[in-house]
């Protein structure tokens, strides 16, 4: 479950057009999708810098409840700009249909059809979900190049490339109809435009810089490979006590607050029944949490876990020799439970996304999630995570690729039931290693 509101760049045919996605999120029971519009319009602009401007500006919008967009209108000019990944180009859509099938040219396929449905599906576009729906065939697009191998593959791709040929304009027709551009303030557009500027000044200086570093390290490799054999050693001992000290720099920046010095980690696990936090560490790789006897002790928030630590019992976590600076600082009242977003664990809607399909999985999200599964389930010496989530697995499989899409690679075929239930039994499982106190 994605919980971003992400810039995108869609290709029309008055040129290229910037707007907000919101992918699918939570509010209590109910679950959202949604594009930057109001009502029954789909609000795209010329510029970034319009957008940026329209976001800062106030104004009413459908993405207004969203829990990201207050921090959204506080960002800067640049975060505003699409990634190479999520500009798609609509107009194409015929031309790329009719190429030959290989991974990269189904790859882009897919996600811009994929963006397609969601608008027609999201402003309720009756000519787009009629194309998707009343065209099965266009789901084949999902699976990757296994449906278009050999003779019928073929075929099929023919097929495909035929429908979008017949019905595309209509799709686009429909989008544009709905798309429209409210009035920002000019000066408004400006500063956006300044502040874009500056920031691509900035990315073409650092370039810069990092060719002149390339530059300059092959100067010195040709210097080095000049040099006589005892020199060469000279200087590899040389760079090698420098590494030795650059490294030992790195340690110490990395220790250098309570939780990294201790090497144990306040983490926050965010499940279907709430929000907790806990204490993990490892120990020659393996993961020990606070807890005992495979059971995870949690609390409902950083204060209920501070005043445990001051007078807890004995737990696994008691055998880390650090364990009682924890005890300390908890007792004399210093300990700040501090949590980094690397150690925040989102579990909700995981199940949901993956029903979907690869393409929608929210990857960090997901890694993170198995991380935790994984670290839980070694915990308590109980092997079936990693039996339910190897390779050979559906589940396993799809995690795979949904990690790593790497376009030459073979993708999982839908439907993906089984594999959402599998994904739910394992999330069920974890909640049950979790003893709240």
């Amino acid at each position: 479950m994605a919980s971003d509101i992400v810039p995108i760049e869609l290709g029309l045919t008055d040129g290229p057009v910037y707007t907000l996605w919101a992918p699918r999120w939570r509010d209590g029971e109910d679950e959202w999708e949604a594009f930057l519009g109001l009502d029954e319009d789909l609000y795209g602009f010329s510029s970034v810098a319009e957008l940026v401007a329209f976001a800062r500006s106030g104004k009413a919008n459908d993405l207004d409840d969203h829990p990201a967009w207050e921090a959204l209108t506080t960002l800067p000019a640049e975060a505003f700009v699409p990634r190479d990944d999520r500009r798609f180009d609509l107009i194409s859509v015929p031309e790329l249909a009719a190429e030959e099938p290989t991974p990269e040219v189904i790859a882009e396929l897919e996600d811009t059809l994929e963006i397609v449905g969601l608008i027609g599906e999201v402003c309720e576009l009756i000519d787009v979900t009629k194309f998707f729906n009343g065209n099965p065939v266009l789901g084949t697009v999902r699976i990757g190049t296994r449906n278009f191998e050999g003779r019928e593959g073929a075929e099929m791709w023919h097929k495909v490339g035929q429908i979008i040929s017949r019905k595309w304009d209509d799709v686009i027709d429909a989008i544009e109809g709905v798309v429209s551009a409210p009035k920002v303030a000019a000066a408004a557009t400006a500063t956006a435009e300044e502040e874009l500027a500056a920031a691509a000044e900035r990315a073409a200086a650092l370039a810069a810089d990092e060719d002149d570093e390339d530059e300059l390290d092959a100067d010195l490799d040709d210097i080095d490979d000049d040099l006589d054999e005892d020199d060469a050693d000279a200087d590899d001992e040389a760079d090698d006590a420098g590494e030795e000290a650059a490294a030992e720099d790195d340690e110490y920046e990395e220790d250098d607050s309570f939780w990294g010095q201790v090497g144990i980690d306040p983490i926050k696990i965010i499940t279907s029944t709430g929000e907790y936090y806990t204490l993990r560490c490892y120990l020659d790789d393996n993961p020990v949490f606070l807890g005992r006897k495979g059971k995870i002790f949690v609390f409902d928030s950083e204060g209920a876990l501070a005043r445990y630590l001051a007078d807890d019992d004995d737990t696994d976590l008691s055998s880390v020799s650090t364990y009682d600076e924890v005890r300390v600082a908890a007792t004399d009242g210093s300990l700040e439970i501090e949590v980094y977003d690397d150690n925040v664990y989102v579990l909700p809607g995981i199940g949901e996304d993956i029903a979907d399909g690869p393409r929608r999985i929210d990857r960090d999200q997901l890694d993170l999630a198995v991380e935790l599964l994984l670290d839980s389930a070694d915990f308590a010496d109980d092997g079936s995570v990693r039996d339910a989530l190897r390779p050979t697995t559906p589940l396993g499989f799809f995690v795979s690729y949904a990690l790593d899409p790497q376009p030459r690679r073979l993708a999982p075929s839908g439907p993906f039931d089984n594999e959402a239930e599998a994904w739910r039994a394992l999330e069920h499982d974890f909640e049950d290693r979790l003893t709240s106190k």
